[in-house]
């Protein structure tokens, strides 16, 4: 089993080269894992930064001894991949950021669709923003990352639009799109941005403003997925056709 992940703020050592693990991580560690001196554990700062160490001892029921080998940083991924997801119902925008962080998705944007039953105001807008953003983080814990993905303030359609029209790959997934997704032509390097629509569809006036932005529609395959699973399927038909799963 690979050694489970904790995020620190820094990797500081003592003059022995330990370090220690504590607050709700620490505690995580000590009181759920039950984790044991000997056993290997991998501390990162969920930015590209990371060190295995090894558990050396534990102190009550919160703080884990660690000592700590070289931080080293893991280099940005390229293409850099961005998935602008359309606001779903209930739980399913948890659900579709925690299956895009698992699979590779550098960042995630929250998008405020016309046709999006969910809107995203005040304290409640606010409140699921911070959903998204703890469920990348422990996903990111879970699937093993050392650089977890952003996640973006909500952005508006023409927020949207600007974020296409600096992409080096632009695409909307849409059922009126004539060329599979799979058979793209993609960069090498630079970012891609796919945009994921709510349940009701990218409205006729949000595909005319993304086309001008340079964003054509693409279609993923003969199956009609819901937004919160889309969105997981066709990043990884691009991560593995730009070769970051190989």
């Amino acid at each position: 089993m690979t050694a489970p992940v904790f995020v620190v703020d820094d990797f500081g050592t003592d003059g022995s080269g330990h370090h220690v693990l504590d607050g709700p991580e620490g505690r995580h560690a000590v009181s759920v894992k039950r984790l044991r001196a000997g056993e290997t554990v991998v501390l990162t700062d969920g930015a590209g930064r990371r060190a295995e160490g090894e558990v050396t001892g534990t102190e009550g029921k919160d703080r884990l001894i660690v000592r700590l080998g070289d931080v080293v940083e893991e280099p940005v991924e390229s293409p850099r991949l961005t998935v602008v997801q359309a606001l779903p119902k209930g739980d399913r925008g948890e659900l579709a950021v925690e299956t895009m962080t698992e699979v590779g998705v550098d960042a995630v944007v929250p998008w405020s669709a016309s046709r999006c039953v969910t809107q995203w105001r005040g304290e409640r807008g606010l409140k699921s923003l911070g959903k998204w953003r703890a469920t990348a983080r422990e996903a990111g814990k879970q699937s093993r990352r050392t650089r977890f993905p952003e996640v973006a303030d909500a952005a508006t359609t023409r927020q949207v639009a600007s974020l296409l029209a600096e992409a080096d790959f632009a695409a909307v997934l849409h059922e009126s799109g004539t060329t599979p997704l799979a058979t793209a032509e993609l960069p090498a390097s630079g970012t891609i941005v796919l945009v994921v629509g709510p349940e009701g569809g990218v409205s006729p006036e949000e595909l005319d403003l993304f086309a001008q932005a340079g964003a054509e529609p693409y279609r993923l395959g003969r199956s009609v997925l819901r937004t919160s699973t889309a969105g997981t399927a066709a990043a990884a038909v691009l991560l593995a056709r730009t070769g970051r799963w190989s």
